[in-house]
């Protein structure tokens, strides 16, 4: 026996589950199916790994759904000043220039998803399926699709919606192509505790091997980002503790302070990756399953979020004015909302790569002068901010802290 849903999301991370929370109230059924929920919050639990940085924009997100005093009940850390340098050049940004009281927040990646998943329950429209294994999926490019999962039970969408990350299975069942490239580059994340308190900073540092990276964490910890080859990156990942922190002393600039131990270490490879197209007629892709971007200014999630919003506005107005979601005419102005956006920022992030990449001396040159130059002009340094924040360009509603309900 079939169960019919207007849209089934196959993916219940942070932006599938905002998709469905955006969708929270609406008059449209929507199916959540998600592997396996994230650990339970516990105060006393060392921070993840995974950490983002999320924008003013992705808070706003977040509150709109609903998701945002979850985090706040949780934990979280906001930062006022973000730091760039690179040998002469220097420039440091500071929220209050612009009037805010942050320029964003550190947010462990499970507590978002957490705190989506766990306002999933208000709504009587959602169905949250999890724990749940995918079968089969059957996409019909016209008429509903079909999801079989491991239980026998079948879920036929009218949508069906990619927010399963990079290898998604529905992009492939879809037949939706990508274009991608490894960077040759891989980055290891080292979880510190140390000596100063709480910061309000978040800082990167430009060396030839690589960008080095800080991300402040409530209380006395703090997660590193040291971007270097590959061969670099696993030979530091497989080094004792203790011998990793010497080398964090004296590869870190002296601001990152005293290290009093390293908790954990992880890493993963950097590469870029942007499907051809984000829709077929009945399905869409969002987050991970549409764009992989490098990390280097922490916009991955905030993209992924911005995608969610704006999905679920496209849907709901087509709802309310009676036109079929699943057509082409409908999905492709969420195509136009945010593919070339993304397409935008993830060019932005190359260039910045492969610019602060550079040796040869002009460039070099050209690019210290760059950063000294952001520091003296305020309206470029105050629109860089602004950008940061998920604050410039064409916003959906729920990222402007509107109601599309």
């Amino acid at each position: 026996m079939k169960e019919h849903f207007d849209v089934v999301i196959v993916g219940g991370g942070m932006v599938g589950a905002a998709v469905a929370c955006g969708l929270g109230g609406s008059k449209l059924k929507v199916a959540v199916i998600e592997n396996s929920p994230p650990q339970a919050f516990a105060p006393d639990q060392p921070h993840d790994l995974r950490v983002s940085a999320l924008s003013i924009a992705s808070k706003n997100i977040l509150e709109m759904v609903g998701a945002w005093q979850g985090i706040l009940n949780r934990r979280f850390c906001p930062f006022r000043r973000m730091r760039v340098w690179e040998t002469a050049g220097d420039t440091e940004f500071c929220s209050d220039n612009i009037d805010y009281p942050e320029l964003g927040y550190i947010v462990e990646n499970r507590i978002t998803q957490l705190s989506l998943l766990e306002r999933l329950s208000a709504f009587e429209n959602i169905e949250l399926i999890c724990p749940a294994l995918i079968k089969k999926i059957n996409y019909a490019v016209s008429g509903v699709s079909e999801i079989e999962l491991d239980g026998g039970r079948i879920l036929s969408a009218q949508v069906l919606v990619a927010a399963d990350g990079g290898q998604s299975r529905v992009r492939q069942a879809v037949g939706l192509g990508v274009t991608s490239w490894d960077y040759n580059q891989h980055a290891l994340v080292i979880y510190i505790e140390t000596d100063n308190e709480q910061q309000d900073i978040t800082w990167q540092r430009f060396v030839p091997t690589g960008p080095q990276a800080f991300l402040p964490l409530p209380g006395h910890y703090a997660s590193l980002v040291w971007y270097h080859s590959p061969d670099e990156v696993r030979r530091l990942q497989a080094l004792p503790h203790e011998q990793l922190k010497q080398e964090l002393l004296s590869a870190f600039p002296d601001c990152l302070g005293k290290v009093k131990a390293v908790l954990g270490v992880a890493s993963f490879p950097l590469k870029r990756q942007h499907a051809q197209a984000y829709i077929k007629p009945g399905a869409v892709l969002v987050g991970d399953a549409a764009h992989m971007i490098n990390p280097l200014a922490g916009q991955g999630v905030n993209i992924g979020l911005l995608d969610a919003a704006a999905l679920v506005e496209v849907l709901i107005e087509a709802n309310k004015q009676g036109e079929d979601i699943a057509s082409l005419a409908v999905l492709k102005r969420y195509e136009n909302m945010r593919r070339n956006e993304n397409l935008k920022m993830m060019t932005v992030m190359d260039v910045f790569y492969r610019v602060f990449s550079n040796e040869v001396l002009p460039i070099k040159f050209l690019r210290n002068l760059g950063l000294g130059l952001a520091e003296r002009i305020l309206p470029a340094k105050n629109k860089v901010m602004r950008s940061a924040m998920g604050l410039e360009g064409k916003l959906p509603k729920l990222a402007r802290g509107e109601p599309v309900i």
